[in-house]
């Protein structure tokens, strides 16, 4: 086995264990919100039409857009919950995940409970009540078990959605099968993307055909093949959640962003950590409001940013400042506003920049973004999944009036491919990243300076700003790695994907520590 398959097949238990863990959880409570709900509609048509028309409505929210609602959600009520009780709310990781999974499993098994219950035969209505029975009395001997075969079909159905929309969660720090693939298709290591996707539908079936089972005695009334099943689902869930054998002390949470320079130096970092003896939890994939709001809040104690990142969302700055300046201002600012700490820069900036093919830039004969900006109205641009809503890109195409005839945001591994095969004329590029290089793009000189300075930093939490153990373990890292060092990592991950993995471009990182002054 190659070391890219050892290294998935390493998480595979752990990964797993806490998907099911975040779907059992969700399921659980979604058929205890739902079937109350049910059968409370089916008693009252107006109430039926409000709740499958809000039901029906959640399940058009896409997945990523409705976990994310829940972060805001919560972080306010931690803030009131502070205020009033002394304690705190998480807003990432599980709490989010499970509550957003528990809204997005109801519709099956409202509509599925609702429709069961209406078609049950009146003439058995009619029997209960002419023997008697009260209205609970027949809801539990006679409604339910009629209507349990449809029931049982809308639980089996929201097993699977919500064992498939557990991938998501990744994308709010809570451990799931979705690292394989959020992390693989970041790193272009497919190996990483088959093994996740091969475990959800793996599991997915197994719990569809236990429940199945269940459903299948339900329908025959057989009492020993339905134990044997809940007796099933049940061992899973109890081995899902059993410890792992780890300290129980408090682990240094490492936060990262969904592309590869992240993740390389959120592992150098959490390596640095275990080298020192320390437990250490990875929380990657993040969006840029997210993790810096987790940050603030203690949700995680340490990631890398950017300082035109911080200056332009953070703190919602417009103007320009010399780059020493502004590290200083930014760094007094964060201190001041959020408690965060600035522990320093890492030594080589991630700026945005505009980019094309070499052919493409002499056939438009365009050096700078001045020259590029006549010729937008007949060229494609293609960006991240978050440039075109930053404030860079606002003052970027103010400064220099950029058109574009269309936008088009890719996944940033995708982005490299568009411009490649032509599909999009310029791409908003990362200075650092090795795929520049590797491709031979040209990067137009931003000569307006519309664009800040990109200084990649280290920020510390907090609740944790004060902390010896983790300031002497990243200290090192302060001004230690130049620009070209970075794009090789880059480079080892995004296109050295079958030969290289992110640890193996945290050690390449490694030695330039030793080399630092």
């Amino acid at each position: 086995m190659d070391e890219r398959s050892a290294d998935a097949f390493s998480h595979l238990a752990d990964y797993t264990s806490q998907h099911v863990l975040l779907s059992a959880a969700a399921l659980a409570l979604g058929v205890a919100i739902s079937l109350p709900l049910a059968v409370l509609a089916s008693r009252r048509p107006r109430l039926r039409f409000a709740v499958l028309t809000v039901a029906s409505l959640i399940q058009t929210i896409p997945g990523l857009a409705l976990l994310a609602l829940f972060y805001p959600l919560l972080l306010g009520t931690s803030a009131l919950a502070v205020r009033l009780f002394g304690i705190s709310v998480p807003a990432l990781g599980f709490l989010p995940s499970v509550l957003a999974l528990t809204v997005y499993s109801m519709l099956p098994i409202l509509r599925n409970g609702v429709t069961g219950l209406a078609g049950v035969d009146a003439a058995y209505l009619e029997a209960a009540d002419g023997v008697g029975m009260t209205s609970r009395q027949k809801l539990a001997r006679v409604e339910l078990p009629l209507a349990a075969p449809v029931i049982m079909a809308g639980i089996r159905t929201a097993a699977v959605w919500t064992i498939g929309m557990a991938t998501l969660s990744t994308t709010v720090g809570q451990t799931s099968l979705g690292n394989f693939i959020f992390s693989g298709l970041q790193t272009e290591n497919w190996i990483s993307v088959l093994v996740g996707c091969g475990a959800v539908v793996a599991l997915a079936l197994a719990v569809d055909g236990t429940l199945g089972l269940i459903e299948a005695a339900v329908i025959r009334r057989r009492l020993i093949p339905m134990a044997a099943g809940l007796a099933m689902l049940a061992a899973g869930i109890t081995a899902a959640a059993m410890p792992t054998g780890a300290s129980h002390s408090r682990a240094y949470v490492i936060g990262a962003k969904n592309f590869s320079e992240q993740f390389i130096l959120a592992e150098l970092m959490a390596e640095r950590l275990e080298a020192a003896g320390q437990r250490v939890e990875r929380r990657e994939g993040l969006g840029s409001a997210v993790i810096f709001r987790a940050l603030a809040s203690g949700d995680i104690d340490a990631y890398v940013d950017y300082s035109g990142t911080l200056w332009t969302n953070v703190l919602g700055r417009k103007d320009i400042m010399p780059r020493d300046a502004m590290l200083g201002a930014l760094t007094a600012a964060l201190r001041e506003q959020y408690g965060v700490a600035v522990l320093g820069a890492l030594g080589f900036e991630n700026a945005y920049a505009l980019a094309m093919r070499p052919a493409r830039a002499t056939e438009t004969n365009v050096s700078t973004i001045a020259e590029l900006a006549p010729l937008t109205p007949r060229l494609k641009l293609g960006s991240d999944l978050e440039f075109l809503s930053r404030p860079e890109w606002t003052a970027l195409k103010n400064a220099y009036s950029l058109s574009f005839a269309e936008e088009k945001s890719y996944n940033p591994t995708f982005m490299y491919r568009a411009i490649a095969d032509g599909s999009v004329d310029v791409i908003s590029a990362f200075s650092s990243d090795g795929r520049i290089a590797a491709d031979h793009l040209v990067v137009l000189p931003d000569v307006k300076r519309a664009i800040p300075s990109y200084d990649a930093v280290i920020l510390i939490s907090p609740r944790r700003r004060n902390d010896e153990v983790l300031r002497a373990a990243l200290a090192p890292l302060i001004g230690a790695i130049p620009v070209e060092r970075m794009r090789q990592a880059n480079y080892m991950v995004d296109r050295d994907s079958d030969k290289a993995t992110v640890r193996e471009a945290a050690q390449f990182l490694a030695p330039s520590l030793e080399r630092s002054p």
